[in-house]
């Protein structure tokens, strides 16, 4: 039972080979391959090229000898110059010839064959063979190549004699053996120096990436800053260095928004605590009335329903920017909706002394959306556009379809958003107004809860407004419904 782990153990225990040894083996291997076959096939052309030249010398020798007792049978001082002479006059491989008469007695002889070969051993292997020539060993371990031929003597043939060529194969054996030999002493050099210079070149690759995972070192939450320098990198390392530096980017911007939002809901969070500690606190400090008492009380409701609102939207932010979140889109009525919102703060709206109108085609129009989704988007635009309108002033709901896309609007005749702040509208816990009072703004989440839900449905949401004229958001979705 414990067998299994402590061989689990060990093997985490084993060093693991770096890249730089990983691509100098492979270097070394694919070389000595190389080298391997490249010698192998020279080694093996220069043999079938010697053995090709002594079989065309053998030939040729043989026809000689054929045409000579064929057209000049009683010529013997021409057999006996190329049978007995000729071969004395080459100092380089050596040949001999033997001339048999039909019972296999010696015709003519080159002198010196029956030192250097055996002549009996000789007649038992050309006997039955006639055709092929053969490698034999000669009396003192020389290598010869042996070729026979049975010849008609005469025209026309009166009989035929039998012609045997040996001939010395030593020096083509010698030029084989020391290529042999240099073969191994260059393959056992490139063994040496392959792993060598593959090393250095496998270190002088991976140096490019080695310097990329120092900078990654370095990278912590706090030392965001580093980037990869890619300049002189090859090209595959420069896209995989500017790919890390867009990572670091997005990170750092990340973070940074994190950092804010994070200090954003310290800020939001402490505001309503604090005012529903102190007030308890002041309360506390003395007997009060009931009538006081229940002004604490209001208060502090006021404070708790505003902090639940803010804890709300954080987590409704939270689920919207998830990956695993999904929509439960259905075939809805644009027109329908947006009456639907109408209805919902006419009243509010008529208190304010604001006209809340819906503008709309006079066909249906469908889109397919998460209904509950949309419905809190369009919303929270009307409530921040009846918060920021006057009394006696307007605001419009109005839904077109333009070029295969849902426009969604709502204007008011509101008292407009600076220019230099319309950048910063959809961020979280923003407001136009830095005391970030409850009258001015709210929780600062509803722009960025409406531009949530327009992401996750694919859409985008865009603001234009002037100061004193009033605002107009403008939600955009691609997704139109089939009819």
């Amino acid at each position: 039972m414990s067998s299994k782990p402590n061989r689990s153990a060990s093997a985490l225990l084993q060093p693991r080979r770096t890249l730089a040894f990983r691509l100098s083996a492979a270097y070394s291997l694919a070389g000595l391959m190389l080298v391997i076959l490249a010698t192998a096939s020279l080694y093996i052309v220069l043999r079938t090229e010697l053995d090709r030249s002594t079989e065309l010398f053998l030939a040729d020798k043989l026809h000689v000898l054929q045409t000579m007792l064929r057209e000049r049978p009683n010529d013997e001082d021409g057999l006996r110059e190329e049978i007995e002479l000729e071969s004395q006059a080459r100092r380089y491989q050596q040949f001999y010839i033997r001339l048999l008469d039909e019972r296999g007695l010696p015709i003519m002889t080159t002198p010196e064959m029956a030192a250097q070969l055996d002549l009996a051993e000789l007649a038992n292997r050309t006997s039955g063979r006639p055709e092929h020539s053969f490698a034999m060993a000669g009396r003192h371990g020389r290598p010869f190549r042996v070729a026979t031929a049975r010849v008609a003597v005469g025209t026309p043939p009166t009989h035929s004699d039998t012609v045997q060529i040996a001939i010395d194969v030593s020096q083509e054996e010698d030029l084989l053996a020391r290529f042999r030999r240099w073969f191994w002493g260059i393959l056992l050099a490139t063994a040496v120096l392959f792993p060598l210079v593959g090393y250095r070149i496998a270190r002088h690759g991976i140096r490019p990436v080695e310097e990329m995972a120092a900078t990654a070192r370095r990278i912590t939450s706090s030392n965001l800053r580093e980037r990869i320098g890619a300049e002189g990198y090859p090209s595959e390392l420069a896209s995989l260095a500017g790919t890390f530096n867009e990572m670091l980017d997005r990170l750092e911007e990340s973070f940074e928004r994190i950092s804010r939002f994070s200090a954003d809901i310290a800020h939001d969070l402490r505001t309503p605590v604090n005012n529903i500690r102190g007030e308890a606190e002041v309360a506390l400090a003395r007997s009060r009335t009931v009538a006081e008492y229940r002004d604490v009380l209001e208060s502090s409701l006021e404070e708790a329903v505003r902090l639940s609102d803010l804890i709300g939207d954080l987590l409704f932010l939270a689920r919207a920017e998830s990956p695993l979140t999904e929509l439960h889109r259905e075939s809805v009525n644009i027109g329908e909706l947006l009456s639907t919102v109408r209805d919902y703060y006419e009243a509010s709206a008529a208190d304010a002394g604001i006209s809340l109108i819906v503008k709309g085609g006079t066909e249906p129009l469908n889109a397919e959306l998460d209904r509950s989704l949309m419905l809190r988007a369009v919303s929270n635009l009307v409530s921040n556009a009846i918060a920021q309108t006057p009394p006696g002033g307007t605001v419009t709901l109005a839904a077109t379809n333009e070029d295969a896309a849902i426009h969604i609007e709502v204007s008011d005749t509101g008292v407009g958003i600076p220019a230099e702040a319309l950048p910063r509208v959809f961020d979280r816990f923003f407001r136009v107004d830095p005391s970030r009072s409850k009258t001015s703004g709210g929780t600062g989440l509803g722009l960025a809860i409406v531009q949530s839900i327009l992401t996750l449905h694919g859409g985008s949401a865009e603001i234009a407004s002037q100061l004193g004229r009033g605002t107009r958001v403008t939600l955009r979705m691609t997704a139109l419904a089939t009819r």
